[in-house]
């Protein structure tokens, strides 16, 4: 069987004007993880989540301990990516793989729990990455004292991998599973080198769309977030074209999950 499980690390309290027009009161965020089972290679963690060791353990800069406080991000106790992982009879040396749908601080705070485990990301933006000033890295939401020491050693590019059609107008993407199962696509816009991640192959197919959008609301909607948050995205006609895929491919009957999104609890999808 081919199963698909997320689950929630953290939360982010947040106005919900900041990330939905016309928003009222707070919400929730979620810091979504998750772990995907191919049949025959074994487990792969989606993204390594948060906890509060990621900012707070000792030697953490300045600015690492300022972006954890001024987000506010609460670690959910349990939940975290080994501990939850444990439950799932899954332990950390077992895993084929992490993919990370992009290198923003909830996305790869917990990394370093998992040491000598390939890593699936971007190659272009980690290059870009690694090219910048502290400061640039910071501006971008990246804080390189999270990532592992033989990191470039362990990462797997995505972009080195097979060139494959995606399903439902998704375009051209990566083959992560190498037999068709698990696809990267390609999101631009929210952060450098973003991807997705399709499972084609499941009765409804499901799209897992990062941080294209906070909520579901505002890209079904069409109720997408003003100024401030309008200033996030790294290049703003790339997120706007990437909002338009992920809409489109609700509208062709695929699944979508997004990494923020409140709403959906833990599910797990699986094919026979």
């Amino acid at each position: 069987m081919t199963a698909t499980i997320f689950w929630s690390c953290a939360t982010v309290p947040a106005p919900q004007r900041l990330v939905l027009a016309g928003g009222i009161g707070r919400v929730d965020l979620a810091v979504r993880v998750g772990l995907w089972r191919h049949p025959l290679k074994g487990p792969f963690l989606i993204d390594a989540g948060y906890g509060a060791a990621a900012a707070t353990a000792p030697g953490r800069s300045l600015g690492l301990r300022l972006y954890h406080r001024m987000l506010g991000i609460r670690p959910i106790a349990g939940m975290g990516p080994v501990e939850y992982l444990a439950t799932l009879g899954v332990r950390p040396d077992e895993l084929v793989g992490v993919v990370l749908t992009h290198f923003h601080v909830d996305h790869i705070g917990q990394l370093c729990d998992f040491p000598g485990v390939p890593v699936y990301a971007s190659g272009a933006a980690w290059m870009a990455l690694s090219a910048m000033s502290g400061f640039g890295r910071n501006r971008n939401g990246f804080f390189a004292e999270l990532i592992p020491a033989d990191f470039s050693k362990r990462l797997v590019a995505v972009e080195d991998l097979p060139e494959v059609h995606l399903p439902f107008g998704l375009g051209r993407g990566f083959d992560i599973s190498g037999d068709g199962s698990c696809l990267a696509v390609p999101l631009p816009g929210h952060a450098l080198g973003q991807i997705g991640l399709v499972w084609p192959q499941l009765h409804t197919p499901l799209l897992y769309a990062a941080d294209v959008q906070w909520l579901w609301r505002a890209i079904a909607e069409e109720r997408l977030p003003g100024f401030p948050a309008s200033l996030l995205p790294v290049d703003r006609e790339g997120a706007a074209r990437s909002i338009r895929l992920v809409r489109e491919f609700a509208r062709a009957g695929g699944g979508v999950m997004l990494a923020h999104d409140p709403e959906a609890g833990p599910h797990l999808w699986s094919r026979p």
